[in-house]
């Protein structure tokens, strides 16, 4: 192999080995945030954690591959059996209340990453004034609506009211705090990734 190829091999590798990382690392940063503690909610099953903020800011700062990827070794974890779901759980968290929340990061993430759009730069990588930065962030807060909550809690309201045997309705009303908390983690998350998209 020439100097070159190999130079060529070298830069390709780093290259993949980077784009490999960041999934990884929010793969990691998603079981920190479930590892962090949770707070129960009267009348409804499932515990409010930092979950979803972080498949949220996954999704805004990673491409949708990357996204999906990174969502995806989370739960393969949990189902082989690692203690990486909200309060130590693992495979059994994926048959209980939660399901359909936990499966919903995954088309979740993908909508978020599709959805969001170009960030806080411009088409030849320069900076973009305040004014750019807030429109990329109300634009990251869109689609964090739509893949964060809106895909998400669409799974989970029916596969823990067919687990649970609770209508529909029931188990979204009992659930309007945590859309209001998700709301709030969407923004943060929003303006956190349009700011980090500068740099």
């Amino acid at each position: 192999m020439s100097t070159r190829s190999s130079a060529v091999a070298s830069l390709h590798g780093r290259a993949l080995a980077a784009y490999l990382a960041k999934p990884l690392m929010f793969t990691v940063l998603i079981w920190l945030s479930a590892a962090a503690g949770e707070v129960p909610i009267p009348g409804t099953p499932v515990p409010i954690t930092l979950q979803t903020f972080m498949v949220m800011l996954a999704s805004l700062m990673l491409d949708w591959r990357q996204a999906a990827g990174s969502v995806a070794l989370y739960l393969a974890a949990g189902a082989a059996g690692l203690p990486v779901f909200a309060g130590g759980a693992s495979t059994a968290a994926l048959f209980g209340p939660s399901a359909g929340f936990l499966i919903g990061f995954l088309p979740g993430a993908v909508v978020t990453a599709l959805l969001k759009g170009r960030g806080a730069k411009r088409a030849d990588g320069s900076r973009t004034g305040l004014a750019g930065t807030l429109l990329a962030a109300l634009r990251y807060f869109g689609a964090s609506l739509a893949g964060g909550v809106v895909v998400v809690y669409a799974f989970g309201f029916v596969l823990q009211s067919a687990l649970t045997h609770t209508p529909i309705t029931v188990v979204a009303v009992a659930s309007m705090g945590f859309v209001i908390g998700d709301i709030i983690k969407a923004s943060i998350a929003s303006l956190a990734a349009a700011g980090l998209s500068r740099l």
